[in-house]
């Protein structure tokens, strides 16, 4: 290849890489502008409505403009941090309140099993009294008090 083809080359590349940066830019700028349409017509703020009024898919706010998306998530006081860490407080609390759950499960169980053996006693005096009762059985006095 000769030195006048290689710069012919390069001069192809360079306009076709600021084009994107241009379109980029024009994208970004179209972008900011969308928000504002979508809020002068009153329509509820978000990245998917953001992308409809500027004429792209959600999914590029996403992932080339995070900074945009960001934003829009920060108009509707939503940022990502915010989110994290309201779920975090949330994890937290409902750790503390299961925890409490646990604690009382198991104070219920233990009186389960506390009662059930009462009832269990009580349910063999009951047969005992009344088979004593039918004089079917001869219920003999304890030892020691005769």
């Amino acid at each position: 290849m000769s030195g006048s083809q290689a710069a012919s080359q390069r001069n192809l590349v360079q306009p076709a890489t600021a084009g994107r940066r241009r379109s980029r830019e024009k994208t970004r700028e179209e972008l900011q502008l969308a928000m504002l349409r979508v809020k002068n017509k009153g329509l509820k703020l978000s990245i998917s409505a953001v992308a409809a009024e500027a004429g792209v898919s959600a999914g590029l706010i996403h992932n080339t403009y995070p900074d945009i998306a960001e934003e829009i998530r920060e108009k509707i006081g939503r940022a990502t941090r915010q989110q994290r860490d309201a779920k975090a407080a949330d994890l937290k609390e409902a750790r503390v309140k299961l925890r409490a759950l646990r604690e009382d499960l198991e104070s219920a169980l233990a009186d389960v099993a506390r009662l059930a053996s009462i009832n269990e006693t009580l349910r063999q005096e009951v047969a005992t009294l009344r088979a004593a009762a039918s004089g079917k059985v001869f219920v003999l006095p304890p030892r020691g008090s005769a």
